[in-house]
């Protein structure tokens, strides 16, 4: 059965889960049949499982209703489980991923300005080691219909990406990450990178920063090599060829003009107003992320950022909060990736040597 391989990657190759760990799960209720798999897998390997899962428009009622007082409250059971968990994993299953759309943008803000001490604590702790952690999907007719996909097509879109259809998906998994791994160990030691492509010339400083290598444990699925730009460091001109939907809006011909790691100046052919209103956000009008997608077998656009950004022949960069495993300083309630298509002409540059162009690296 399918879904009893996904959770055995989830549960031994994502999270390494050991006897007497607790694995604290979220998703939502559409995702029960994956969680029930994984709750069986994890406890018969000896773990404490403790699964929340939200309901339909759950966050919607929560914001149009709430008072100033309760958008201030977080969860102290959320905040005991995210300092006292040993893995996390997260499954996204959304029933509407325009859910949020339309809801007001000042009480967002309140409500994930209070959430800050819970996203310092993940931050923290996935940094240091002391918390594993995972994101994943379950294919839903949401997202199937997100995708322009069946749900059928859709369902054999997230597993082959998974690379639960091959022989050993746990080799493939390997296979991929001593392939990136040559790309980490080359960037390691590089201070200036530069992506150039059409509307795109852009550079940063990497110095100091550490370059990670995003095999499939972190992300299921996964495929790319990531870092935190030096804040102050960025420059240029960047164009997003890709669409985007963050916080229930969508998004089209995103460009961003940076000097000294602000934003000064954006544009977008579609969801400007809301553009406007994120890069408000404090911390948001930084990138804390600059990666290159490297799994060639996700090849098309699903308006899924946890598919997309590791399209084969693309990169991203996102504006907010940066990983501090890589050496980032940046804090926002934001972490919004941007992906741009590299294919066509696209080219990186890593200390002025040219080392990646039309999608492929040459190192």
């Amino acid at each position: 059965m399918i879904l009893q391989k996904y959770a055995r990657r989830l549960v031994d190759y994502c999270l390494d889960i050991q006897p007497g760990e607790l694995l604290y799960i979220k998703s939502t209720t559409l995702a029960e049949p994956l969680v029930r798999e994984i709750y069986r897998y994890a406890i018969q390997r000896g773990a404490h499982v403790e699964v929340q899962l939200s309901f339909l428009e759950k966050n919607r009622i929560f914001v149009e209703n709430a008072s100033e007082e309760q958008l201030d409250w977080v969860s102290p059971v959320s905040l005991e489980l995210m300092q006292k968990a040993d893995a996390f994993l997260y499954i996204r299953a959304p029933f509407n991923v325009f859910e949020d759309a339309g809801l007001s943008s000042d009480k967002i803000k309140r409500q994930q300005k209070a959430a800050e001490p819970l996203n310092d604590i993940y931050f923290e702790r996935t940094a240091n080691g002391s918390l594993k952690r995972s994101l994943c999907q379950y294919p839903t007719l949401a997202a199937a219909q997100q995708a322009k996909m069946s749900l059928e097509q859709y369902q054999e879109f997230v597993y082959t990406a998974c690379k639960l259809n091959e022989e050993d998906p746990q080799q493939a998994w390997l296979d991929l990450r001593a392939m990136q791994q040559k790309i980490v160990d080359y960037l390691a030691d590089k201070a200036l990178i530069r992506y150039v492509c059409e509307d795109t010339d852009i550079s940063f400083s990497t110095r100091g920063r550490t370059w990670i290598n995003s095999d499939g444990r972190s992300n299921m699925p996964s495929g790319e090599v990531f870092t935190a730009p030096v804040e102050d460091s960025v420059n240029g001109v960047i164009s997003f060829s890709f669409p985007s939907v963050y916080m229930g809006n969508e998004f089209e011909g995103v460009k961003l003009w940076v000097k000294d790691g602000l934003v000064e100046r954006f544009e977008a052919k579609k969801g400007a107003a809301y553009l406007e209103n994120i890069l408000s956000i404090p911390g948001a009008n930084r990138f804390g992320e600059a990666a290159i997608g490297t799994n060639y077998n996700i090849n098309r656009y699903t308006g899924n950022i946890l598919f997309d950004e590791k399209i084969g022949g693309t990169i991203h960069m996102a504006l907010g909060q940066a990983y501090l495993q890589a050496g980032g300083q940046n804090k926002s309630s934001v972490h919004w990736d941007l992906i741009t298509d590299m294919k066509n002409g696209g080219k990186i540059y890593a200390d002025d040597m040219l080392i990646y162009e039309d999608g492929s690296f040459l190192i």
